[in-house]
Formats: structure tokens, C-alpha cells, sequence
């Protein structure tokens, strides 16, 4: 049976919060730092690459905690906690499974590839590989993929507010995408970049008081597995119970799609092919920064999980019928619901502020991602070519402008999911998957032809889209919930990808030897080579050893949770 949706336009009224003049203050102050980093970062903008790429100057360590806070959105902090209170200890596999994994191959595989080739983009190196078909498609989905997550993460920022504070939807709106669209016109991905490293340390302090005081209040873990198991069953509080084939579970997904769906197509998909996060290892100052960058951020990527988790589980155990309607309150109302019943002023304030932290992190990580690739993938290249730099410059403080009044438009779009991260994972499905199955082949098959990489990338959308619209949501396949829908939608994606790819690359003509140099798996170019810098062979420096250490490291997360 489908697990029933609802339309959440705002967040449940009694949420509202007793906010005083110390939560303000707190606000305010960052606020106004956010907008001095901006102003800061304006000063060593003078080149295109500086917009768009911080000169390709910056040190690992800030490239890294970028990297994971550009995904620790609002959408990852409500979305995960409502998954949570959906689908019970189920999300550590987004986490341990669906993201570890794929950002160690990031680090250690493909960003040889992508700084090598010193390309802007990740649709860029699709143009190098394939050709422009491919190109302007995967530059065009992408463009509208970002537009789509920065409204989702618009919408989610809304009702918070709205809900939270009392502050009217488009006046959320409007000064939050203010202050976005203020930082990044100002400096750049450097002001984007250096705003989100300040943002993970406020989201983290938003965080933490709410999981501990969250425990504290159902009895600590002992506690918390004693109410759940009693209200949901025992595989509500594990990871992998219920998942045998053909057995019921919460999630609606055996080990199979969870491993192949999640853990392969849809993670893969978004972490090594998702320009709003790549475009963070490329602004690495060299190629051993670039490839440390998802590497560092594998390792708080492991345990942010259990400040996300935690609540969305404290919410289901206090509120045992969260979702429906008898409770009033939707699965995405689980943070914001466990502030007002937990949080003193003051401490309420830093957590208002670690969403909003949240809220831009996501937003500009989309929207500096989208005015690089409609700026240098689509504007210059087809549209004003040959320009001077200047100009590219100004037209990419233009078109973020253009970019977030449109991430507005899409806002709403996200309203009728109850949880908005099943939203966020079908886009995924749509977007990231198809392009990474091109990547992928690409990549490992010298015999992909130019052609194959648009057909491939067009057949992958189309399969999944069908999969989705069609097959799932017209009843004709049976597939318990969104989440299940999606990953199945993934695997179709990814396979009739593939195939188009294979059948394509048959019947025409692959490139010349010559011109897949450095973008194959086993071609060399001379910017993939790069020796150590002298006093820079200590381990932590070591790509692998920190991608190794990051799995082995996951996997031993799961073994609690698997028992």
C-alpha cells in the first residue's frame, strides 16, 4: 500500500516560538558577518576564474568543510530528521551507504579527471569527453536541477521562519535571498565558501544541544529504543531489519534497492557528478587539496548523521503518530517542534540561526553552481562567445540575480511532500543519476562514442521520469513508499542509460585515441601528474589513506545498528 502524502504549506501554527531580543541579537550578529565576509571576498575578485572557481587558490581544509556544509542544507537537516520520524534508524544508510563511499571515489578516481582537465564544470568535461549534445543537454539539466534544490531549500526556509518566528512567508523569502544573493554578487564562490565554513560551525552548535537535551527527555538511547520498538516494531530502530526481500519494512525497500538504489546509483550519482559540490574541490589551490577535499569531508559526514537522526526519532517517540493528521504535525515539523519544547532563549536563538546558517549554505551552494554553469557552459560558449573576461564577470553577477528570483518561482513546488528529502531524492533520481551513468561509462569505456554521451544522458532522465510519473505514481507498479519509488527510479535510470550508451557506441564512431587523453580511466595528461610538494607526504595528506580510513571507519558506524 502507498504510504499517503500530505500538503504541507506551513509548518504547524502552535510551533510558534517565544523568541525575545537574545535570539534576535544573535541573528542579527550573523547576519552582518555573513555580509562582511562578502564584502571581504569582493576585494580578490578581478578575474572570471576568481568568481567563479576563488582562483582555484584555496587550502584543503577550507575546501573540505565547504564541501560537506554545502550539503548540510535545510533540506538535509529537516529532511533527514522527517525521514527519521518516518522511516526510523533507516537514514544512517543515506550516510554510511549513500554517501561515504561515493565521495571517497570522488576523491581518489575522478577528481584526477576533473582538475586534471582543468575544466570550470562538470558538464565542461562532458564536452570534452563526448561532445556538444551532450554538453548543452547535461548543462541544461543541471541549470534547472540547481533552480529546483535552491527553491526547495527557499521553501523549506519559509515556513521555518514563518512558522518559527511569525515573520510572513515572502518576508522570509525576500531577506534571506537578499542576503544570498548579496554575498555571492559581492565575492564570488569565495564569499559562498568561507560563509560556509562559518556555517558549519553554527549549524553544529544548532544541532547539539538539540539531540543531547532530545535524549534527555525520552530516557536517553535505552529510552528512546524502548518507546520506538513498542510504537513502530523492532526494525523501526535498526539499520538493516526487514530489509530480506520480499519482507516489510518501514522503508519500503529491501537490501537490494537500498544497496544498488541508494548506496551505488543515486549516491555515486549526486557526490561525483553534482556540480554544487564539485565546484568546491575544484576551488582547491592544487590537485592533492582537490582530491583531500571530499576526503576531509567524508570523516564529519560519518557522525553528522546521528545529529539529524536522533531528533527525527526523539519527535516519533513523543509524538507517536507524527505524519497523520490526528498529531497536527507533519514529519518535516520534527526540529522545529523538538526547539520549541526543549530550547531556552538564547540557546533557542543559535538554533534559529544554525537553520538559517543551514537554509544559505544549501541555497548558494546551488545558485553559485548555477550562475558558473549558465555563465561558462551555455553563455559563453553558445550564446556571447570571444568576450572580454570582464564581461563574463558582470554577466555572472547578473544571472545569480536571475538565478535566485527563479529559485523563488520553484519554491513551492516542494509543498506537496509531507518530506521534503523524498523531494530532494527524486530530483536526483531525474538529474544526477542519468549524468552520472555517462560519466561513469565515459570514463572506464574508451569504445563510448561522442553521440552516445546525449543519447545516453536523454534515455536515463526520460526512464526515470516514466519510472516515476507513470509506472509508480499511476499505480501500475506497486512500490510501498516515495523513498522505494525512488530508488527504483534510479536503477532504471542508470540501466537504460547504460544500455542506450553500449548500443549507440556500437553503431558509431568512437574519438580518436588522441583526443581521450586524461579523460579515460588509464590515458594520462600532463596536468594529472603532480609530485608531493616537499614536507607534504605526512599521512593525513595521503588521499588514500584518508578515503580507506573514512570507509573502514562508516562501516564500523554500522555494526550498533545492525545487531
Amino acid at each position: 500500500m502507498q504510504t499517503p502524502t500530505y500538503a504541507p504549506t506551513y509548518l504547524a501554527v502552535e510551533l510558534r516560538l517565544p523568541t525575545n531580543w537574545l535570539d534576535y541579537t544573535i541573528l542579527a550578529i550573523y547576519f552582518v558577518v555573513v555580509l562582511g565576509i562578502g564584502f571581504a571576498a569582493r576585494r580578490s575578485v578581478k578575474t572570471s576564474l576568481d568568481f567563479f572557481l576563488s582562483g582555484r587558490s584555496l587550502p584543503a581544509w577550507i575546501t573540505g568543510l565547504a564541501f560537506v556544509s554545502a550539503n548540510l542544507a535545510a533540506t538535509e537537516i529537516l529532511g533527514m530528521a522527517a525521514n527519521s520520524a518516518q522511516y526510523g534508524a533507516y537514514t544512517v544508510h543515506w550516510y554510511w551507504v549513500g554517501a561515504i563511499p561515493a565521495m571517497v571515489f570522488l576523491g581518489l578516481v575522478m577528481m584526477p579527471f576533473y582538475y586534471g582537465s582543468k575544466v570550470r564544470s562538470v558538464p565542461e568535461f562532458l564536452l570534452l569527453r563526448f561532445d556538444r549534445g551532450a554538453h548543452v543537454l547535461s548543462s541544461i539539466l543541471f541549470a534547472c536541477a540547481a533552480i529546483l534544490i535552491a527553491g526547495v531549500n527557499l521553501y523549506a526556509l519559509s515556513i521555518v521562519v514563518e512558522a518559527l518566528l511569525g515573520w510572513p512567508q515572502w518576508v522570509a523569502i525576500v531577506v534571506a535571498g537578499a542576503f544570498v544573493l548579496a554575498y555571492i554578487t559581492l565575492g564570488g564562490l569565495s564569499s559562498a565558501i568561507y560563509n560556509e565554513v562559518l556555517q558549519f560551525f553554527v549549524i553544529l552548535a544548532a544541532l547539539i544541544p538539540i539531540t543531547v537535551l532530545g535524549l534527555r527527555k525520552v530516557g536517553g538511547w535505552g529510552g528512546l529504543t524502548d518507546k520506538l520498538t513498542a510504537a513502530h516494531g523492532q526494525n523501526f530502530t535498526t539499520a538493516w531489519g526487514g530489509t530480506g526481500i520480499g519482507s516489510a519494512n518501514p522503508l519500503g525497500a529491501n537490501w537490494l534497492t537500498i544497496v544498488l538504489g541508494l548506496g551505488f546509483v543515486l549516491s555515486f550519482g549526486y557526490w561525483t557528478t553534482n556540480f554544487a559540490e564539485v565546484q568546491r574541490a575544484l576551488s582547491a589551490k592544487n590537485l592533492s587539496a582537490g582530491q583531500r577535499t571530499p576526503l576531509i569531508a567524508a570523516y564529519p559526514k560519518i557522525f553528522i548523521v546521528f545529529l539529524v537522526m536522533i531528533p527525527g526519532l526523539v519527535a516519533a517517540a513523543l509524538v507517536p503518530k507524527i505524519g497523520g493528521s490526528a498529531s497536527g504535525l507533519q514529519y518535516n515539523d520534527a526540529i522545529p517542534y523538538l526547539m520549541q519544547e526543549l530550547l531556552p532563549n538564547g540557546v533557542l536563538g543559535i538554533a534559529v540561526t544554525g537553520l538559517l546558517a543551514a537554509f544559505m549554505a544549501g541555497m548558494a551552494a546551488n545558485v553559485s553552481s548555477f550562475n558558473t554553469v549558465f555563465t561558462t557552459d551555455i553563455w559563453e560558449k553558445y550564446v556571447v562567445p570571444g568576450r572580454e573576461d570582464g564581461y563574463y564577470v558582470r554577466f555572472g553577477r547578473l544571472i545569480t540575480i536571475v538565478g535566485v528570483c527563479a529559485s523563488i518561482g520553484t519554491a513551492f513546488l516542494a509543498s506537496s511532500f509531507s518530506n521534503i528529502m523524498a523531494y530532494l531524492q527524486t530530483l536526483f533520481s531525474f538529474f544526477n543519476v542519468p549524468m552520472f551513468v555517462v560519466f561513469i561509462v565515459g570514463m572506464f569505456w574508451r569504445r563510448a562514442s561522442a553521440k552516445s554521451g546525449f543519447w545516453g544522458l536523454l534515455a536515463g532522465t526520460t526512464a526515470a521520469m516514466i519510472n516515476y510519473f507513470v509506472l509508480y505514481k499511476k499505480g501500475i507498479v506497486s512500490i510501498p513508499t516515495d523513498q522505494g519509488a525512488n530508488f527504483v527510479s534510479a536503477i532504471a535510470g542508470f540501466v537504460a542509460g547504460a544500455v542506450v550508451m553500449v548500443a549507440v557506441s556500437l553503431i558509431t564512431r568512437p574519438k580518436p585515441a588522441e583526443e581521450l587523453q586524461g579523460l579515460v580511466y588509464g590515458t594520462h595528461s600532463p596536468g594529472m601528474a603532480e609530485p608531493p610538494a616537499p614536507g607534504d607526504d605526512a599521512w593525513y595528506r595521503r588521499p588514500a589513506l584518508l578515503g580507506w580510513g573514512a570507509v573502514v571507519l562508516a562501516a564500523a558506524c554500522y555494526i550498533p545498528f545492525s545487531l
